[in-house]
């Protein structure tokens, strides 16, 4: 009986130190990029919200029996994903994830509280948008933020965010592509945005593509794919364009752009209602009187009885070439207020230069 006692108790001493072992064996058997991954999501998790967008609606059309069937209700108008930015509370998401909303909810991992956010701006063009926590949580984890400009395809990036609803969510890939110009919300093409081949799926528009070393270089923002699912091919907005866009939004609600001071006209519009034919660069259709253009001698289309006549032709600004309304736009956007560019442009067949000074870009009248 003792004997049997004793191997009992040798057994099952065996057992858990062999299953302690089979778990540290488990441990030591991950490999360094596992590793990696595992640290990165532990640290970045609790700095990746679910954003609700709320729109409120009236219901009832008044021909109703009941004075109660008129009113508002409330109506979830989408769902994203966002990331802390700072200690103060301001959330980063994509616009096309708060566009229409009234009302803004965060939720936080592990935290069962709704926290209402108000939204601080927008910027359309680049699909940016930026809330801010009305009450905090009691502790914020803003994210590290990278850059953008040193990236090389086929480095490592995660994309951490709630698909399908499915919160906290890490998906692993690479940077497949750089560069890529893609058609936005606002109808205005990014340029510059990272592909990536990490599963990006509807949920995760807002939340950061991360690096190896944990920071954010980017805002992932859409998938092409004929399902609406995730296909091997998502983009992000460039952190380094988000980083310019921010602080702009946080210090005056808008990003406020500079410009020329100009009203062009693309190319196929200008054959197709004036018969036309600008094999290359950007017409200027108007030039605003005492505009930085209108200062260079700058001339836009004329007409009289008979016909109307081409103005000048955009084809360069610095060193870049400019084609159409995309390019000045995501040229002009580099720019600040006050800069000096040089512009190249074609008038009467012949190539011209000037040298102009930036201005606030406003909506003006003829």
């Amino acid at each position: 009986m003792k004997v049997r006692s004793f191997a009992l108790v040798v057994f099952t001493l065996f057992s858990f130190s062999s299953l302690a072992l089979f778990d540290t064996n488990e441990k030591e058997a991950l490999l360094e990029s596992e590793k990696n991954t595992i640290s990165i999501f532990k640290e970045n998790v609790n700095s990746v919200v679910h954003i609700s967008n709320i729109r409120k609606v009236r219901r009832g059309g008044g021909g109703g029996l009941f004075f109660f069937e008129r009113g508002r209700t409330e109506l979830v108008e989408g769902e994203g994903t966002g990331f802390v930015w700072d200690k103060q509370g301001h959330i980063v998401t994509n616009y096309h994830v708060i566009r229409g909303g009234s009302q803004f909810f965060v939720r936080f991992p592990k935290d069962r509280t709704k926290y209402e956010a108000k939204l601080i701006g927008s910027e359309s063009s680049k699909d940016i948008a930026i809330l801010k926590l009305v009450e905090k949580p009691k502790k914020l984890n803003p994210v590290k933020v990278g850059s953008s400009a040193g990236l090389q395809v086929g480095q490592k990036a995660l994309a951490i965010g709630n698909p399908f609803g499915l919160n906290s969510t890490i998906t692993e890939g690479i940077v497949s592509a750089l560069g890529r110009n893609i058609k936005g919300v606002a109808g205005v093409e990014i340029y510059g945005m990272i592909q990536t081949d990490s599963s990006i799926n509807p949920g995760n528009s807002g939340g950061p593509l991360l690096n190896s070393s944990g920071k954010v270089i980017g805002v992932n923002t859409m998938i092409y794919s004929n399902s609406g699912s995730s296909a091997g091919v998502g983009f992000s907005v460039p952190i380094d364009t988000v980083k310019k866009i921010v602080p702009q939004i946080i210090k005056d609600g808008e990003v406020k752009r500079a410009g020329f001071g100009i009203r062009p006209i693309e190319k196929e519009e200008l054959e197709y209602y004036y018969g036309l034919d600008v094999k290359k660069g950007l017409p200027i259709g108007f030039v605003f009187a005492g505009g930085p253009a209108d200062k260079a001698g700058l001339k836009g289309m004329t007409q009289d009885n008979k016909s109307v006549y081409l103005g000048d032709v955009i084809i360069g600004i610095d060193d870049k070439s400019v084609d159409s309304f995309d390019d000045i736009f995501n040229i002009l956007f580099e720019y600040s207020i006050g800069d000096t560019v040089t512009l190249k442009y074609i008038r009467d067949k012949k190539e011209k230069t000037a040298r102009i000074k930036l201005e606030e870009l406003k909506p003006r009248k003829r």
